[in-house]
């Protein structure tokens, strides 16, 4: 994002600070803001009537959440919990609308996000119907480690539990157990103070 328009939504936002596990808003909470994280992650879980829960997201810098409210979303679908400390602009309902109106710039931006954000939905409920676990957690772990950049073979992944791959991709804790050690065995995966994601993790996806 240009400096011109991070200026914008600085001049909107009200910038909140926040520590890890630190809830920015809860399941059923009222929808009356959207958010922006310009440091940090953030992860967006939903919990089912029967007290399941699972992730649908975990975002990172220059990304929004919480923009449901600006299509009338009354409460809040999801909530969203910050797993890496960092900073987050909190925009006022209102004021997020007559930025959006004021500056083609900023809403040309915002619409690619949404329409990113709109592709990645469709690319997971895919690969929950059609995909293995197996391949659900390379893709999964391929996507936390941004794969695509042609100057890195291998990325390093923040800290993040076997749990919450679980959680991401919906299996137990115990099947990614399995499958990391797999990945292990094979090269795939390393560890080396933090969790190496090496590109031949592609080969898991498409192999049939």
């Amino acid at each position: 994002m240009t400096a011109n328009l991070q200026s914008i939504l600085a001049r909107v936002g009200t910038i909140l600070e926040y520590r890890e596990a630190h809830i920015v808003y809860s399941q059923g909470d009222v929808a009356n803001s959207a958010f922006y994280i310009r440091k940090g992650k953030v992860k967006l879980t939903v919990v089912s009537e029967g007290g399941k829960e699972a992730i649908i997201a975990i975002l990172e810098a220059e990304n929004f959440f919480g923009e449901g409210c600006l299509a009338g979303e009354r409460v809040r679908m999801a909530t969203a919990t910050i797993i890496e400390p960092g900073v987050v602009l909190r925009i006022e309902q209102a004021k997020m609308l007559s930025v959006l109106h004021d500056s083609p710039a900023f809403s040309e931006l915002f619409i690619r996000h949404m329409l990113s954000r709109s592709i990645r939905v469709q690319a997971d409920l895919v690969d929950q119907l059609f995909n293995s676990t197996e391949k659900r957690l390379a893709r999964a772990l391929l996507l936390l480690a941004h794969y695509g950049d042609p100057h890195k073979r291998t990325t390093g992944v923040p800290k993040i539990s076997q749990q919450t791959l679980a959680d991401m991709i919906g299996t137990t804790r115990a099947r990614v157990g399995v499958f990391m050690s797999k990945f292990k065995k094979l090269g795939f995966i390393e560890y080396n103070g933090k969790l190496l994601i090496h590109n031949s993790l592609l080969s898991v996806i498409l192999h049939e």
